[in-house]
């Protein structure tokens, strides 16, 4: 087989650990190669950009193999997909949970590209971590897609819904794209949309008296006293601006661009300012993702506590950890919750703390596929260290980690899932019940609902 690879990795991540991560993943595969008669060609160094010329080998070969060394989205990958007419794999990078930064976030790369494929109905095959099955990544047949099933519950309906967007969603992420009409015919919800730059000049002119409250929680947290005070002043002012729009616009929750504006252009980190609102039942999404800021809202309608939009970054057979770079509401912190920086834009402020440990439930409202749906994962948030700066939980998944990872894959499900403490299950398959749409529970035997 001719097997065309691109590495893909973005420079805001760990560049040396992401070359020696590569350098370990095409060892096994330049052996794997050698031993089965198969030829690599294409890029042997990272490509942290749009490069046209990377593409030129997939034109000729057998098999599109995307090693997803550290997070990108998914737009230059897809677009590789889209021009090769072959069987598509993935190879994503795990990195250890060591307490620190997120060095590589692959597993988030991998999940948006997943999606991405999945909206294009292209199917492929993927693996995640060290020590790869080569053999079934590269020569076997991709899973089948998963959709869900209809739900055996009793009608629930959702809230009303008001949503405020403010800024575009970023480039390559699919996940985050919506359509007014569409979202409201399906759920009533309504968005207003407003530009990131009305957030920016509302947050300068906010009176030192709205900013008070949020300065002084911002001041309460372990650190926060190490940290650039100008910084700490600039995203304090974004909470107190975002208060003032939901009030003024009514809104039940908002979707913001997070980044990289709010770092280059503004000054300050939102993650801080997203912690306090949704501690305040006022859901934030990050990466101006509509639905995922409906999703909170539903999520907190039926858990009556507050909610958080999480990734997930590592999923190792027997626990998953959810992760966001420091925005779950703090009542969710399994001890004192400190203040940090952005581990990639080195600005304040965010919430660092480990969750604490109980019954989670986690859930979508998705557009997976294109189709609507409801996907919820049960399990239970463990004692564990922090796995990575930020704000993160371990979860031991009631179906096991590994089904999940599977499902997520399968179903390709958006890289956004709001977490609430408590097991809603029940409830959720209502809602899906009163939307008329699938269910899907993660891990489940058949991929479906049980």
């Amino acid at each position: 087989m001719r097997i065309a690879i691109l590495p893909l990795a973005r420079p805001t991540f760990d560049v040396e650990y992401a070359r020696e991560t590569l350098a370990a993943m095409l060892a096994d595969l330049d052996a794997w190669a050698d031993a089965n008669g198969h030829v690599l060609s294409g890029p042997r160094d990272l490509l942290m950009g749009a490069d046209e010329a990377a593409l030129q080998p997939v034109a000729n070969a057998d098999v599109l193999l995307i090693l997803q060394v550290t997070f990108t989205d998914a737009a230059f990958a897809a677009r590789a997909v889209a021009g090769f007419d072959g069987p598509v794999a993935i190879w994503a990078a795990r990195e250890p949970r060591a307490g620190g930064r997120l060095r590589l976030n692959a597993f988030c790369g991998l999940n948006l590209l997943s999606h991405a494929l999945g909206l294009a109905e292209r199917p492929f095959t993927w693996a995640y971590g060290e020590g790869a099955d080569l053999d079934a990544l590269l020569t076997e047949t991709p899973d089948a897609p998963i959709l869900g099933s209809p739900a055996d519950a009793a009608p629930r309906s959702v809230p009303a819904l008001r949503i405020g967007r403010i800024g575009e969603r970023p480039d390559g992420f699919d996940t985050c794209a919506y359509d007014a009409p569409r979202l409201r015919d399906l759920t009533g919800a309504t968005v207003h949309e407003m530009p990131l730059t009305a957030l920016f000049d509302r947050a300068r002119a906010v009176s030192d008296d709205a900013v008070a409250p949020y300065a002084a929680k911002a001041a309460a947290l372990v650190g926060a006293g190490d940290l650039d005070a100008g910084e700490m002043d600039r995203s304090t002012r974004l909470a107190a601006a975002l208060d003032e729009i939901r009030v003024e616009e009514r809104l039940d929750a908002v979707a913001i661009r997070c980044w990289p504006e709010t770092f280059t252009e503004y000054g300050g980190a939102v993650c801080g300012p997203v912690s306090m609102l949704g501690e305040a039942r006022v859901p934030c999404a990050c990466e101006a993702d509509v639905y995922g800021a409906v999703t909170q809202a539903i999520l907190q309608d039926v858990a009556d506590a507050p909610v958080f939009l999480a990734d997930l970054v590592d999923m190792d057979g027997d626990t998953g950890v959810v992760w966001h770079c420091g925005q779950a509401p703090e009542s969710m912190a399994a001890g004192p919750a400190g203040a940090t920086v952005h581990t990639n834009r080195k600005q304040a402020l965010l919430y660092q703390f480990a969750l604490r440990p109980g019954r989670v439930t986690l859930f979508r409202l998705s557009q997976a596929r294109g189709r609507h749906g409801v996907v919820v994962a049960t399990g239970e948030v463990v004692d564990a260290p922090m796995a990575f700066t930020g704000t993160s939980g371990t979860v031991r998944f009631d179906r096991g980690a590994d089904a999940v990872c599977r499902d997520v894959m399968a179903s390709g499900l958006e890289h956004h899932m709001a977490l609430a403490y408590g097991d809603h299950r029940d409830a959720l398959a209502g809602i899906a019940a009163g939307l008329g749409v699938p269910l899907l529970e993660l891990g489940s035997p058949r991929g479906g609902a049980s």
